[in-house]
């Protein structure tokens, strides 16, 4: 989990450092990771459409923690 070997491989898929981290640092941290993901924040418990898109990096917050990470952020 985390960096594959090669190529695309190599693009980072995961962030279990930003859980308990402010919503607007995670953002930040996986857009110099990731520039190429989309990255929506979203209340715990959000419905989400089904499906894995690898431009996306969804962040989950608590909203009743001054929206910190709840969730490890991952691509998908």
């Amino acid at each position: 989990m985390g960096r594959g070997m090669v190529g695309e491989d190599d693009l980072k898929t995961s962030w279990p450092e930003l859980v308990g981290s402010p919503a607007h640092y995670a953002v930040d941290m996986i857009h110099k990771d990731r520039p190429d993901v989309q990255i929506p924040v979203l209340p715990v418990g959000s419905q989400v459409p089904p499906g894995f898109d690898d431009k996306r990096v969804r962040v989950f917050v608590h909203q009743d923690y001054n929206l910190k990470v709840a969730l490890m952020p991952v691509v998908g």
